[in-house]
């Protein structure tokens, strides 16, 4: 692998994918396979933060693709979403998504988002930051719409939402770095991978 291309993302996120794409990295997809529940549980039982809870799994899926290519820069990622306490996982159907929705109406919600990479078998670097996010109080009739309109693509969404796209008609409010909320906070990122001869650098 060159330097360029010597960068994996240890993800099967689309929308992270398609951020570091539309950034013009080049890069390997390599998801890691981890039991996001068991550690969410078991952080949640510590009553650790949200945000800590991501970091963890943000390392967890770096490190666990690391010590299969050392020699690689491989970048985890990992987001929850957080309501009066509750932490939300990625709806499994349609119903389950509009459960969620109506869940987070008219309320403001947070969203933690880590990102690291790790070489080696190591962490190198990590970044983790919030984002809070208030819904319009919508009538159901308005949800029926929305969730007819955008389709099952939502369900990847751990919100059921994407921010970028229909997602927008729901939100009253949105105080945060926009592609954090997509699922990868790419501005902090880049400046570490520019750092480490990776993009776009001032060696061309």
């Amino acid at each position: 692998m060159t330097a360029e291309t010597n960068l994996v993302l240890a993800s099967q996120s689309s929308s992270r994918a398609r951020i570091l794409e539309r950034a013009g990295l080049q890069f390997h997809i390599q998801p890691a396979r981890v039991d996001e529940d068991e550690v969410k549980h078991a952080m949640q039982g510590e009553k650790a933060p949200a945000a800590d809870a991501a970091v963890a799994l943000a390392e967890l899926k770096a490190l666990r693709i690391s010590r299969q290519v050392p020699e690689a820069f491989v970048i985890g990622a990992d987001q929850i979403l957080e309501c009066n306490n509750i932490w939300f996982d990625k709806p499994v159907d349609m119903d389950h998504a509009r459960a969620h929705l109506l869940t987070l109406k008219g309320k403001p919600h947070r969203l933690a988002n880590a990102v690291c990479v790790a070489k080696g078998g190591a962490v190198l670097w990590r970044h983790v930051d919030e984002a809070r996010l208030t819904m319009r109080n919508f009538d159901e009739g308005f949800l029926d719409s929305y969730l007819k309109a955008a389709g099952e693509d939502i369900l990847s969404s751990v919100g059921a939402y994407q921010l970028e796209a229909m997602g927008a008609h729901l939100f009253a409010r949105v105080d945060g770095d926009f592609f954090s909320i997509l699922g990868l906070p790419l501005l902090p990122l880049l400046d570490f991978l520019r750092g480490h001869k990776i993009g776009i650098t001032n060696d061309g």
